[in-house]
Order: structure tokens, then C-alpha cells, then sequence
């Protein structure tokens, strides 16, 4: 058989899923058979995790008896929060975000239980541990109090509440519940694909879901929704941040929040709903100029290199109003993204074949005879 070599694996089809698709030529984000960005406009979080666990949306019925579910495994093991206190000062939010999924593990009593039936079963319990994990390893990380979760708040009032210590006004809640949806699975991104390659091994949820964690960390897959906001600051104003890019072009320095490996010439349906999401917020606070200054970035990549804004680039400003610390934006994506990890998972582990690609040795090759002379 002959093999070829695909830099960074471009055109190569790695699996087959019933759980979503990116239609580039339709411009539609299919998950299980829907449009994910008319998912977002008319279902929340709760009805698309019962989506990618169970393939269907849920009745009125089955909604509650999920977040009963979640909100019984909103509390995490205490010895968590004595393991964040160990790790040292400065450790990264998504390092203490691995640790924690990392040490949940050996709280499983049946971990080496594959089935469909305990990993649906795991995926409850990441699912409502994840806002515990993610607010309070960084506010043990800080040096902050921890905020116990509320169990009469919606999934998402509360993933909000422990972040930021407050209830979120209607308008606040609906948009970050939005953003989980847009957020929660995308076919096969690098962390998707790693958590996959994990499972594939028989590894376990845990595993597969730390390995995901580890990949999102680097920064050409997460964390572009931080460095946009952080450019945002610097730049203050809207000549300001036009003149960052501008320079920045010049200088061939690579601008996160812009160009996607898949969408390549064309925009990211997700970043237009968050963009409509930033004016709805902006009119609610009186103040729309990180609106305007991100509608002339906009307009300056797209005039300048013909790229458009992914998810990130206008999730970043609606975090930043909803009043979310900036080095938790990635591990939030994270955990809205855990829904659609563990359904791949769940996928591999139910129809498994392990992951083993080859490589284009392109070395010397040596005689050892030769050294002998």
C-alpha cells in the first residue's frame, strides 16, 4: 500500500462520527443533523449537552432531570481544592484545570468500566464538576475565597456565579449560556483529535479529557480569546487597535482571533452571533466603543489579508463585559467544549480502532560496517 504524507494531517480523514460536521460549502455547523448556529438562537446549553449524549433534543422532562443530574455533581472532592493550594504561584489556569480533571480520576472507583452506560455516567460527573474545577483552581491559584456552588441556579447561572462571585442579570445569563452553546463541540480540532488518538489506546474519559486540556493550552489552538482582549486593552482606542494591526502586518506578526484552519476564506458563523451578542451587552452598559473597535479590526484584516474573525474574536470583548477574568476565557472554552469531548469518547470507545499513523522518515540511513574500518 502506497502511503503519503499530509503536512499537519490537511485533507485526511481521521474518524467517522454521527456527532457533527463542519459544511463549509453549506456554511453550517451540523451537530447531530442540526444547524448549530440555529441551535443557538432557539436551545441552551443543557438541550445540546442531551444532544451529544443522547442524540436528541430533550422534552421538557428529560431538560430536568439533566440539570437535577448536573447540579448532583456540582460539588467536586475537597482534596482538589489542597492539591490547587500545592501547586506554585503563577501556575497557568489551564494547568490547574489538567490537574484537577487529572486527579477526579481517582475518585472513579470503575474506571477501567468502559461502557456507554459509566462514561455517559463520567461525562455527568465532568459536566458538573467542570464550573467547580475551572472557577475555583484559579481562585485557589489567586489566593481567593471558594465559592460553593448554588444548586438554584440554572447550569449556566451558576458556571457564572462561581467565576465571578455574583448572579447574572437575564441578559447576562443568555448570553453566556449562547456562548457554551457555540462553544461546546466542533468536529475535529486538535484537543478533539488528541482526546480521540487518548481513547483510542483504551485509556480512560479522565485521560483522554487531560490530554484535551493539554492541547488547548497551546497557542495556536486556545487562548486566542485572551490575546485578543489583551490587545484590545493596549490599543484603548479605535485608531489605536487599527494602527496595532496595521503594524503588526507590517511586521508579519501573527494576529490571533482572525483565519480558521477550515473556514479559510470565510467567516466564522459563531463569531457573528457573539458579535451581535457584544452590541446587545454594549447597549445594556452605555458603553459600545469595544464594539467599534472591534468592527474596524475587523475591516482591516478583511481589507488588508482577506481574513475574517473566528469564535474568538468577539467572544473576548463579551467575556470581557460580562466581567469574566481574562485567563479563564480559554479554560471556560474548555469547559463548554467537555460536552463534546466526552461524546467523542464515548464515540471511539463504542466502535474503537487504535490511532497508528506512520511517519516520512526523512533521516540518513547508516551501515555499521563502516564504522569498523
Amino acid at each position: 500500500m502506497e502511503l503519503t504524507y499530509s503536512p499537519g494531517l490537511d485533507g485526511v480523514i481521521a474518524a467517522e462520527t454521527k456527532l457533527s460536521f463542519l459544511d463549509v460549502v453549506g456554511s453550517q455547523i451540523v451537530i447531530r443533523g442540526y444547524d448549530l448556529i440555529e441551535l443557538s438562537q432557539r436551545y441552551c446549553y443543557l438541550d445540546i449537552v442531551h444532544l451529544l449524549l443522547h442524540g436528541n433534543l430533550p422534552t421538557t422532562e428529560q431538560q430536568a432531570d439533566l440539570q437535577d443530574n448536573l447540579k448532583e455533581n456540582y460539588h467536586v472532592p475537597q482534596e482538589l481544592f489542597q492539591i490547587f493550594n500545592l501547586l506554585p504561584n503563577g501556575t497557568h489556569a489551564m494547568d490547574g484545570l489538567r490537574t484537577g480533571i487529572s486527579a477526579l480520576a481517582g475518585y472513579d472507583q470503575h474506571i477501567n468500566d468502559r461502557s456507554t452506560e459509566k462514561n455517559v455516567t463520567r461525562a455527568y460527573r465532568l459536566l458538573g464538576g467542570m464550573p467547580n474545577i475551572v472557577a475555583n483552581s484559579y481562585r485557589v491559584l489567586n489566593g481567593q475565597e471558594v465559592v460553593e456552588p448554588d444548586s438554584e441556579l440554572s447550569y449556566s447561572a451558576n458556571f457564572y456565579y462561581m467565576i465571578t462571585g455574583r448572579k447574572p442579570t437575564p441578559l447576562e445569563e443568555g448570553i453566556f449560556d449562547q456562548s457554551l452553546v457555540l462553544y461546546s463541540e466542533h468536529e475535529m480540532p486538535n484537543s478533539t483529535f488528541a482526546a480521540r488518538v487518548i481513547a483510542s489506546t483504551q485509556s480512560d474519559l479522565y485521560g483522554a479529557l487531560t490530554g484535551a486540556v493539554a492541547s488547548l493550552k497551546g497557542n495556536l489552538h486556545g487562548g486566542a480569546n485572551e490575546a485578543v482582549m489583551y490587545m484590545l486593552l493596549e490599543a484603548k482606542t479605535m485608531e489605536g487597535f487599527e494602527a496595532m494591526l496595521k503594524n503588526k502586518l507590517k511586521n508579519k506578526v501573527k494576529i490571533m482571533g482572525f483565519g480558521h484552519r477550515v473556514y479559510m476564506k470565510k467567516m466564522d458563523p459563531r463569531a457573528q452571533i457573539m458579535k451581535e451578542a457584544l452590541y446587545k451587552l454594549c447597549l445594556e452598559q452605555g458603553d459600545d466603543r469595544l464594539y467599534h473597535m472591534c468592527e474596524a479590526g475587523e475591516k482591516v484584516m478583511v481589507e488588508e489579508k482577506g481574513l475574517y474573525p473566528n469564535l474568538d474574536y468577539y467572544a473576548a470583548p463579551v467575556y470581557y463585559m460580562l466581567g469574566l477574568p481574562i485567563e479563564l476565557y480559554t479554560p471556560i472554552f474548555f469547559g463548554s467544549r467537555t460536552i463534546g469531548l466526552c461524546a467523542h469518547v464515548i464515540e471511539q470507545h463504542d466502535n474503537n480502532r487504535l490511532f497508528r499513523p506512520r511517519v516520512h522518515y526523512i533521516g540518513e540511513r547508516h551501515n555499521l560496517e563502516e564504522l569498523s574500518v
